[in-house]
């Protein structure tokens, strides 16, 4: 950063527990600081009126108006936040849209602290970037700090639709499931769902531990991490 002050970010999210869990995410960043949270367009508009703000956490559907319909409203009234917004809607007409509107950063839901830590050091590392660039090159990586790294390539005989449908299968068993409990699941060979499980045992997303108590040898059982 080239100075002290931190960067203040507004959260526009109409689910209080939602909000609340945003308020929180950035006030874990360093560099950054919450300076409020709205409820709706309206009252997103009053605290720009009143208070500094750099960055919006901006949820799209908003109960009296869309996102991107206020982000544009705000760009016409003189505001130049600029906008990471945060959507479940995976148009990515809508994304062509936001570019033109200051929306720097998409942050799908349900997101984890990890994922936003990411997009807002990201952010972070854009917003210091002043002065004049020497040429092309330092433009190029301005703009590359805002890109997520590209995922790294799966395994040979893995793909990321069926890790996808494994991961959210194991993200909603909070106790846990065997192999053969999610190959039943998603509807796959139980040696299938194993390496697909052992995946995500090697890059970190799960953990493995031996299920007691039945006859022979034991059988593991895959638990969802969280992100830190």
């Amino acid at each position: 950063m080239t100075s002290d002050r931190p960067i203040r970010v507004l959260v526009v999210e109409d689910d209080p527990v939602a909000a609340d869990a945003h308020v929180m995410y950035v006030g874990r960043v360093a560099g950054f600081v919450a300076v409020g949270t709205a409820r709706t367009g309206g009252e997103a508009r009053r605290v720009l009126d009143r208070t500094p703000v750099d960055l919006l956490l901006l949820d799209l559907h908003l109960p009296d108006v869309h996102g991107l319909q206020l982000a544009r409203s705000l760009r016409a009234a003189g505001h130049h936040a600029d906008v990471i917004a945060v959507t479940s809607a995976r148009d990515l007409a809508v994304v062509r849209e936001g570019v033109s509107l200051g929306v720097v950063q998409y942050v799908l839901k349900p997101f984890t602290f990890a994922t936003l830590r990411d997009r807002l050091v990201r952010y972070a590392e854009f917003h210091a970037a002043v002065g004049e660039a020497s040429g092309q090159d330092e433009v190029d990586r301005a703009l590359a700090t805002l890109r997520a790294p590209s995922p790294a390539a799966l395994p040979k005989g893995l793909s990321a639709p069926t890790l996808e449908r494994v991961t959210v299968a194991l993200r909603d068993r909070t106790e846990g499931l065997t192999a053969a409990q999610v190959a039943e699941t998603v509807g796959i060979s139980r040696i299938t769902a194993r390496r697909y499980l052992e995946h995500l045992v090697d890059t970190g997303r799960a953990a493995r531990n031996p299920q007691y108590g039945t006859v022979g040898r034991p059988e593991l059982r895959y638990r969802w991490v969280k992100a830190p």
